[in-house]
């Protein structure tokens, strides 16, 4: 009798221990959307949409962990208080470090028009977690250009180290060189200083990383309250393309979660792991708009470099330490 306590009571914890080392679905608790996960100082960070009706959503959380599967919450980072022009709707935050600081871009106000205040703005700290304060005083970007609304902004650096803001919504998408601070843009060898990379069917939240020397550019498409919100991508030989669309590879799973989309993506060199992050709604929530809740899978490619279709699981992923 004693033994069959014994080797249960092994079978408990080992199952426990084996549970412990998926990181579930969602990461953490709360509606959070548009997440943007980044790697800083051997930590895992995500910096989502708070995800709520539009004059609620004045703050920015951000999450770090050490694993993935171990979340800390990182509270109001940034709000309407530090950004005087930002009055509502605080939507999807990119970041970026650069020269010791952190420089964390976000779109503000859902300006419907040129006239309007808002748009996308910039602001810094010393730390991933903040706090963070306004960067310029005022709109980096803050007028439509090429149709695209000024929302959903991304950084990327290239491999010359040229960074670049590419951002846009209404079916549009802009790409833009920023200058040394990040206060400004650099105009391209033509002059422009607003290149429009739209590919076939995007929507909004655009995302960009190399692989292997290939430029791979990412975004959503269909509607973001409804069940065709997905993400699909192109690759091309630069960042300004041209980017024809290769295929659909995240989408709702009826029988887990709906509207799965507007994402970014992982690396962990180390051992060469590949990590989409991004939002869906729980089948509890269909219809309801702003429960969104974010999650994180596996992401695979093939031989050929193409990125295999995602599989959206309530486990999530394995833990994998950065240390």
């Amino acid at each position: 009798m004693m033994k069959l306590i014994f080797l249960w009571a092994i079978l408990v914890v080992l199952t426990f221990s084996a549970h412990a080392q998926k990181a579930g679905n969602p990461v953490f608790p709360g509606w959070y959307a548009d997440p943007e996960g980044i790697i800083f100082n051997k930590q895992y960070w995500i910096y989502p949409t708070f995800s709520a009706p539009y004059n609620k959503q004045v703050f920015f959380d951000a999450f770090s962990s050490p694993d993935l599967v171990k979340w800390t919450k990182h509270s109001r980072i940034l709000d309407t208080s530090a950004i005087k022009w930002a009055k509502r709707a605080m939507w999807a935050p990119s970041i970026i470090e650069k020269d010791k600081k952190y420089y964390l871009f976000f779109g503000a106000n859902d300006i419907q028009k040129d006239s309007e205040l808002g748009g996308i703005g910039v602001a810094v700290a010393d730390k991933p977690e903040g706090p963070y304060k306004d960067h310029l005083g005022k709109p980096l970007v803050d007028k439509f250009h090429n149709k695209a609304q000024p929302i959903d902004q991304f950084v990327f650096h290239d491999k010359d180290g040229q960074y670049y803001l590419i951002y846009g919504g209404w079916r549009h998408c802009n790409i833009a060189k920023l200058n040394k601070d990040f206060t400004g843009f650099i105009p391209f060898e033509d002059g422009s200083v607003f290149k429009e990379i739209t590919p076939d069917k995007y929507v909004e939240g655009p995302f960009m990383f190399i692989k292997d020397g290939r430029y791979y550019f990412m975004w959503s498409e269909g509607g973001w309250t409804g069940p065709d919100y997905s993400v699909a991508y192109a690759i091309a030989d630069s960042p300004l393309g041209p980017f024809k669309r290769v295929d659909k590879i995240l989408q709702q799973d009826s029988t887990i979660a709906n509207g799965a989309g507007h994402h970014s993506v992982i690396h962990v060199a180390k051992n060469n792991s590949w990590y989409i992050v991004y939002h869906r709604r729980p089948l509890t929530e269909k219809g309801v708009r702003d429960s969104r809740e974010t999650c994180i899978e596996q992401m695979y490619f093939d031989e050929r470099g193409f990125i295999k279709p995602v599989v959206i699981t309530k486990e999530g992923v394995d833990r994998n330490r950065l240390k």
